[in-house]
């Protein structure tokens, strides 16, 4: 059936209120686990510097006639002199007065609200910076300073796909990018590969970074720490799907799953052996009025210190 003749439908009603929810629903990945499990740490200029050390091979024949005297002296053994650049994080924004004084759902004030997104945002872009294979940049003309990424650094304990190659501090005083391979599947192999390497390097790791689909193959594994939870009596037993600790030969290890920085690498970290140095922390500015609005910026200079590549691992190329 139809409607009446001349019956009044909601289509031609005029002056129908609106009925939007006083509520904005964010529902983006908004946290920042590697940044926030390293370490922290105030540095003095845009280049910092710092030093590491490695040993001679064990030596067991090292054993000694009675009485002996010294011929040639070992050579002394200087460390490393690493460095690496801030980067300089932004974002910005501009409200007109119009808008500031209208009545807004959801938020009481446009820019307070503003400020707080673009902060999530400006975290974002420095977790996915410091997590990711990104390499360090010196400033020249209009090229912007880079810091480099964890997945960078690494070059010791890389294992990667045909054709790939590890990045690493380059004699020219910056960390190059690590070059994509073939892609292959993530396996427990793969792990226990780049975990014994560590071992004999003196690496212990703690914590995986993962993408959400390797996470769920890293689940996987032998050697999770439980599959199903206690229960006494008659209880039915809850079988958990994931595996958010790998029991390993070297010790536990956390996988983490990481929801936007990466796509086709696994990250391996002792965490004391990484940390945010800051030159200049998050600051909002007042940017000048030049017109019928209120300007601001939100800026951070930030960098990744790689105290020793050795305490980081990757699992690279893996689909």
């Amino acid at each position: 059936m139809t409607a009446p003749t001349n019956a009044l439908l909601r289509a031609a009603v005029v002056g129908e209120r609106e009925d939007l929810e006083d509520t904005i629903h964010r529902v983006a990945p908004e946290e920042t686990p590697f940044i926030s499990n390293i370490g922290k740490m105030k540095v003095k200029n845009v280049l910092h510097e710092w030093q590491t050390q490695a040993l001679t091979a064990a030596d067991p024949t090292n054993q000694q006639l009675e009485g002996d005297d010294i011929g040639t002296h070992t050579a002394a053994i200087q460390p490393a002199r690493r460095s690496v650049y801030a980067g300089i994080f932004r974002k910005d924004g501009v409200i007109s007065e119009t808008v500031k004084a209208s009545d807004r759902a959801g938020r009481a004030d446009e820019v307070d609200y503003q400020k707080m997104i673009r902060g999530i945002e400006l975290r974002r872009d420095m977790e996915a910076r410091m997590i990711g294979n990104y390499a360090a940049v010196a400033e020249s003309g209009a090229t912007t300073r880079k810091t480099a990424g964890a997945l960078a650094w690494i070059e010791t304990n890389d294992s990667f796909g045909a054709g790939g190659s590890s990045g690493g501090w380059t004699a020219a005083g910056l960390v190059s990018a690590a070059t994509n391979g073939t892609q292959r599947t993530l396996t427990e192999t793969l792990l226990k590969g780049v975990l014994v390497t560590g071992f004999t390097n003196g690496a212990k790791y703690s914590q995986a970074y993962m993408s959400g689909t390797h996470k769920q193959i890293a689940s996987a594994f032998t050697g999770i720490a439980d599959i199903r939870a206690s229960v006494s009596g008659s209880s039915q037993a809850t079988i958990y799907g994931a595996a958010d600790t790998y029991v390993s030969d070297f010790g536990p290890i956390s996988f983490i799953p990481h929801a936007y920085g990466l796509s086709r690498d696994v990250l391996l970290i002792d965490p004391s052996g990484w940390a945010v140095g800051t030159y200049r922390g998050v600051t909002t500015t007042q940017l000048a009025k030049n017109g019928d609005n209120e300007r601001w910026m939100t800026t951070a200079e930030k960098m990744l210190v790689c105290k020793n590549e050795k305490q980081g691992a990757a699992i690279r190329d893996i689909t």
